[in-house]
């Protein structure tokens, strides 16, 4: 059996060193997963905590792959390690365990910049705010909120949105995309095929939109919003 890396460091720690062991090195934690090769997934915030809520811990041998791969020592990762305040981890991880669901919470404009999320579209990095929403099964979730009225009727400035990168896509789904240029909208779902995706503008103002798949970062669905 795989030993778990567990040293006197807490789970938020050792997570936030591997993700600044990605930055370093100029890759998503997608990437240096698989520059290591591990699945892609190995090291996605989904994959941080089981559906019950209980943390999961990177393994000693992933943790030393991704060392061997980016040639760096493990003494640097233990300073990274240190820099991660356990107070930090307490404030800012999700916590299952309460009325609600904690997830990420993201600007809609700030999620068009890059460092915010693995190739798959779930979230990683620093910088992320929490908020509380209505319990959900889904721990892939997390929440972008609203800036300007672009979305208007439907959607007003400072209302969030709770989107699921991993459910599945139907006709007429309400949906937030990314683009490869770093543009993120929300739309209704219209059509999708393997050559493009067609989605309608909730505000009459802004026109129906065609996207090329092969221009499309990720595409997620919106399963609840606060309004």
């Amino acid at each position: 059996m795989t030993q778990r890396f567990r040293p006197e460091m807490s789970h938020y720690q050792i997570w936030s060193a591997i993700d600044a062991l990605a930055q370093r090195n100029g890759m998503s934690v997608s990437g240096l997963a698989r520059r290591a090769g591990l699945d892609a997934t190995a090291f996605n915030r989904s994959k941080r905590y089981a559906t019950d809520g209980r943390p999961r811990w990177p393994s000693t041998e992933s943790v030393f792959k991704v060392l061997a791969v980016t040639g760096e020592t493990f003494g640097s990762f233990a300073q990274s390690l240190e820099r991660a305040p356990e107070t930090k981890a307490r404030q800012s991880e999700p916590s299952p365990r309460v009325d609600g669901l904690r997830v990420p919470l993201l600007g809609l404009v700030q999620a068009g910049s890059g460092g915010y999320f693995d190739d798959a579209g779930f979230p990683v990095g620093h910088g992320w705010d929490y908020v509380e929403v209505p319990r959900s099964t889904d721990p892939q979730a997390f929440a972008l909120e609203i800036n300007g009225d672009s979305m208007l009727p439907l959607y007003r400035a400072g209302d969030v949105l709770v989107v699921s990168p991993g459910a599945a896509l139907r006709r007429s789904d309400r949906v937030v995309v990314r683009t490869h240029d770093g543009e993120v909208l929300a739309k209704l779902l219209l059509r999708q095929t393997k050559d493009y995706v067609d989605l309608h503008s909730f505000n009459p103002e802004h026109n129906d939109r065609r996207i090329q798949r092969d221009a499309i970062d990720w595409i997620a669905r919106i399963i609840w919003a606060s309004q």
